[in-house]
C-alpha cells in the first residue's frame, strides 16, 4: 500500500483523498483509528456507479474485544476543489449495527479525476452484554468504564487492606477476614446464611474446611473482582468445588471454560471424573473426544486400569461405549 491509501483521521472524521479512478477500479484504505475499532474505505467504480464502503475490523466480534460498532454517521463525497467543488451527500446513518457486510452506498454516477471521501462520525455506541440499551463510547462508555474499573480496584483494597470487615473465614490452613455484604451478593448461599440465625450469622465465621488457604485466597479474589491468572488457573478444581457448593454459576463457568483449554494425557481421566460429577457436558465431551476419537486411550494402559477400578460405573460404561463405537466405525 502506498500514501495514497491513506485516511487522514481525526476524533470524529475521517477524509481519504483518492486520485483519479479509472473504471472497473477497486481500491482499499489502510486501517484508520477511530473509537474502539480500526476501520477501512473501500471505493470501487464501473461503467455505471461508483460504490463506497464503510466497514470495521473484526465488526463480527471477537471473543475479548468489542462487539460490532453500532454507529451513525454522514457519508460525503468531494469532487474537485472550491470554488468548483461538488458535493454529493448521503441522508445519512443512523444507529446502524456494522457486522462483516458493513456500510455501502452505490452512487447512481461515475466519478471521475481527484475526489475525496469524507467520513463524519456523529455517534459510536456498543451493545449491552445484558440487553439494555446501546451506551455511547464518547460519554457513558468511557465514564462506565472507569468507574467500574475504579469500584473493583476499591472492593480489591477492601479484601486485601482488611477495612471494615466483618465475617472470618476458617480454610483448611488459615483464616482471613471479609465482607458478609459482599460475599451475600455473590453467592444465595452465603446470603442464606446470614439472612438467618445460624452458626455463621451468629459466631460471624464461615468454616470451609474443604478448601487450602491458597484456594481461598483465590475464591475471594475472585468474587472481589481481582481475579490473577496464575492463582485462578492452579486452583481451578477447587474453586470448581467451590462453585457448585455456594451455588456460583459464573465462576463454575469460568472453570468449566478454564479446564476445557489444556486437556492432555496427565489430566484428561481426572477430568473426565470432574466433568461427570460436576454436571458439566463439555469437558466430558472433550474429554472423551481426546480419549476415543484421538486414540490416547490406548497410550495411558495403567491410568486408564486405575480409572477402571475406581470411577463410577456409568462413566466407565460410557467410555466404554466410545470406544466401541469408534472400533465399529473404523
Amino acid at each position: 500500500m502506498t500514501d495514497g491509501a491513506r485516511v487522514e483521521a481525526a476524533p470524529r472524521l475521517a477524509q481519504w483523498h483518492v486520485d483519479a479512478l479509472p473504471c472497473y477500479t477497486y481500491r482499499k484504505s489502510l486501517p484508520f483509528r477511530i473509537g474502539l475499532w480500526n476501520w477501512y474505505i473501500s471505493v470501487e467504480r464501473n461503467n455505471k456507479q461508483t460504490c463506497v464502503k464503510l466497514f470495521a475490523e473484526n465488526s463480527n466480534s471477537t471473543k475479548n474485544g468489542p462487539s460490532a460498532p453500532i454507529a451513525s454517521f454522514v457519508t460525503k463525497l468531494l469532487i474537485s476543489l472550491p470554488p468548483n467543488q461538488q458535493i454529493i451527500v448521503h441522508p445519512g446513518i443512523f444507529d446502524k449495527q456494522l457486522k462483516h457486510d458493513g456500510f455501502v452506498w452505490a452512487i447512481d454516477s461515475t466519478v471521475t479525476g481527484r475526489f475525496v471521501i469524507e467520513i463524519e462520525f456523529l455517534d459510536l455506541k456498543v451493545a449491552d452484554p445484558s440487553g439494555g440499551e446501546p451506551a455511547s463510547i464518547w460519554a457513558s462508555h468511557q465514564i462506565k468504564q472507569s468507574s467500574d474499573n475504579i469500584a473493583l480496584s476499591a472492593l480489591s483494597r477492601m479484601l486485601h487492606e482488611d477495612i471494615l470487615t466483618d465475617i472470618t473465614i476458617n480454610a483448611a490452613d488459615g483464616s482471613v477476614r471479609a465482607h458478609r455484604a459482599i460475599l451475600a451478593t455473590r453467592s444465595p448461599v452465603f446470603r442464606s446464611m446470614f439472612s438467618h440465625d445460624l452458626r455463621e450469622k451468629e459466631l460471624s465465621t464461615v468454616d470451609i474446611s474443604d478448601m487450602s488457604l491458597d484456594a481461598c485466597h483465590a475464591f475471594l479474589n475472585y468474587i472481589y473482582g481481582d481475579v490473577r491468572s496464575e492463582e485462578f488457573l492452579a486452583n481451578r478444581l477447587a474453586l470448581l468445588r467451590a462453585a457448585d457448593k455456594y451455588d456460583m454459576a459464573d465462576l463454575k463457568e469460568a472453570c468449566h471454560e478454564s479446564l476445557l483449554e489444556d486437556i492432555d494425557t496427565g489430566n484428561v481421566l481426572e477430568r473426565l471424573q470432574t466433568a461427570h460429577l460436576y454436571r458439566l457436558p463439555r469437558l466430558k465431551g472433550g474429554c472423551l473426544r481426546f480419549l476415543v476419537d484421538f486414540r490416547k486411550v490406548y497410550e495411558m494402559h495403567d491410568d486408564f486400569n486405575v480409572f477402571l477400578q475406581t470411577a463410577e460405573r456409568d462413566l466407565v460404561a460410557e467410555v466404554f461405549h466410545g470406544v466401541l463405537a469408534a472400533w465399529s466405525g473404523r
